[in-house]
């Protein structure tokens, strides 16, 4: 019995720690990827070190915010199940615990590099901020939520210690903006007269305000992503990186389809469940590891 209670105990925690949400921290491996490291073990064991200490900080954020949003979320059809929502498990340990997610998270980014360690502590000061002011704040949430992604990024490249791209940011940057705004979107839809009392910026939005800002973002990440591989690959077959533009116009445009036809969701939750996602982002990997290692 002491056995099974223990191995209950231990999923409610993991379900604390949000597990599934883990994979927006891919954003961490960016850096390896572009600098054609990916057969260096040491930047290898670096940049992977980099990507657990921000599965763990993101991780200490999630339980930290359940504590904060208690009350918001047992308003919510889903969010009410949460262990915190619930009463699985109590404030003060979720509090507890989302601190030593966070330390042991710090611990781990200045072992991957002294960069690393001040992107996790950039990136817990934001959702800090985020946390308790820029969350009600319309269009300042989801700029904020881009920014955590951005951190992510710039993270992945100070564990391999390469030179900085400003198209990285910007790519970075436009793509999550229209994940962000896709998921105010969704909430909106989702809970319909119940959305502000769930989030009360959602007052400031409507779906045909956050549509057209999901227009322009879509735009400029397709014409963004389009300039960085016309400007950044020029030299012999490098050229080739064009040819990974269909997959990211049929990946954004996939999902602006399931956010139009099912009311989109969260984004890792997509990835996760359409295969015709899936199937692009493994497309478009195909094409830039062949460009960066092959050509």
């Amino acid at each position: 019995m002491e056995a099974g209670n223990s191995t209950g105990l231990a999923g409610t925690y993991l379900k604390l720690a949000r597990p599934k949400q883990w994979i927006k921290n891919g954003f961490v491996l960016a850096g390896i990827l572009f600098a054609g490291e990916v057969f260096s073990p040491p930047l290898i064991l670096a940049a992977l070190t980099a990507f657990v200490a921000f599965c763990l900080l993101s991780s200490a954020t999630y339980a930290a915010n359940d504590v904060l949003d208690i009350d918001e979320d047992r308003k919510h059809p889903l969010k009410r199940f949460r262990p915190v929502a619930s009463g699985a498990i109590s404030r003060r340990s979720a509090l507890t615990f989302a601190a030593l997610l966070a330390a042991v998270g710090l611990l781990l980014a200045f072992v991957a590099a002294p960069g690393v360690g001040l992107a996790g502590i950039g990136y817990l000061a934001l959702q800090a901020v985020y946390t308790t002011v820029l969350k009600h704040q319309a269009i300042l949430d989801v700029m904020s939520i881009s920014g955590g992604f951005v951190i992510r990024a710039l993270a992945g490249v100070a564990a391999v210690g390469v030179a900085l791209s400003p198209w990285l940011i910007i790519c970075t940057g436009l793509l999550t903006l229209f994940l962000g705004f896709s998921k105010r979107r969704h909430e909106l839809a989702t809970l319909g007269d119940g959305a502000v009392a769930h989030r009360k910026n959602l007052r400031d939005y409507s779906v045909p305000m956050l549509d057209q800002m999901m227009n322009i973002m879509i735009s400029a990440t397709i014409i963004g992503y389009a300039l960085y591989t016309f400007t950044v690959y020029q030299q012999d077959e490098e050229f080739f990186m064009m040819a990974s533009i269909p997959f990211v116009v049929y990946g954004v445009f996939r999902y602006m389809l399931l956010v139009h036809r099912d009311g989109g969701g969260n984004p890792d939750t997509l990835v996760l469940r359409d295969r015709a996602l899936q199937v692009s982002l493994f497309l478009w990997l195909c094409v830039v590891m062949t460009v960066i290692y092959i050509l």
